[in-house]
C-alpha cells in the first residue's frame, strides 16, 4: 500500500513538473486583410470587428489553461501587448507557408524543452478550456491530438516529440488538410487520437451560426 502511494506521488510530482505550452497562431488585425472570405458578404469592417471578437474570445479561452502560452504574430509584434493576459511571450512567425511557420514554431519549442505542446488559430468559436485539458491528457498516452475541422482542416493539433513530416506536403486552405494528416501518421504508425469536429468561422453563415455566442 505505502509502495503504491508513493508510486502515485511520483508520478503526480512528474505531471507537475512537465512543461505545457499553447501557441496561438494570430494574424496582425489589419482592416481588409483578416477574415478575407468572411468580408466579402458582411464587408471589411464588420469582418475586422467579427476577427477581433473571435482574438479576444480565443484568448478567454487560451487564459485559463496552466499551460505557457506564446502568442505568435503574423507579421509584426503589436507595439501594445498590455491587452494581452499576463504570463504571454510573443514570438514571429517564420517559413513560407502555414505548413513551414508552424514547423518551426514546433521545431523551436521543443528545442526549449517543451514536453507537450498545442498549436491553435484564432477562427473557432466552439474551442473551450475543457477541449484544451482534454488535448493535454491525450498527449499522456498518444504522440499526436488533433481537432478536426469541419471544413477539413484543423482547429487544434498538438504533439510530444517533434514530428516534422505532418507539416510538409499538404495543400494548406483546403478540405484535405486534416485526413491527409492523419493519413501522415497512420502511414508511419505514429499514435494519435482526435478531438470532436468543431466548426471554424470563415464565411457568413458560420459567423451568424456564433457570433451571438462569444
Amino acid at each position: 500500500m505505502v509502495a503504491r502511494q508513493v508510486r502515485g506521488l511520483v508520478a503526480e510530482e512528474l505531471l507537475l513538473r512537465m512543461k505545457d505550452c499553447i501557441i496561438i497562431f494570430q494574424k496582425n488585425a489589419e482592416l481588409g486583410k483578416v477574415k478575407t472570405r468572411l468580408a466579402r458578404s458582411i464587408g471589411n469592417k464588420e469582418a475586422f470587428d467579427a476577427y477581433q471578437r473571435l482574438v479576444n474570445y480565443t484568448h478567454k479561452v487560451a487564459s485559463k489553461n496552466p499551460a505557457q502560452k506564446i502568442l505568435f504574430f503574423s507579421n509584426f509584434l503589436e507595439q501594445d501587448l498590455s491587452k494581452y493576459p499576463e504570463g504571454y511571450r510573443f514570438e514571429l512567425q517564420s517559413g513560407n507557408d502555414l505548413g513551414e511557420k508552424m514547423k518551426n514554431a514546433f521545431d523551436q519549442l521543443f528545442k526549449e524543452k517543451f514536453d507537450r505542446i498545442l498549436i491553435i488559430g484564432t477562427d473557432c468559436a466552439e474551442l473551450t478550456p475543457e477541449l484544451l485539458s482534454e488535448a493535454f491528457d491525450i498527449l499522456d498516452t498518444q504522440e499526436v491530438v488533433i481537432g478536426p475541422a469541419h471544413d477539413g482542416g484543423y482547429y487544434l493539433i498538438g504533439m510530444k516529440r517533434f514530428i516534422p513530416g505532418l507539416f510538409e506536403g499538404i495543400p494548406w486552405s483546403t478540405a484535405e488538410v486534416s485526413s491527409l494528416s492523419m493519413n501522415y501518421l497512420e502511414r508511419n504508425f505514429i499514435s494519435y487520437s482526435k478531438l470532436p469536429t468543431l466548426f471554424d468561422v470563415d464565411f457568413e453563415e458560420d459567423w451568424e451560426r456564433f457570433k451571438d455566442k462569444i
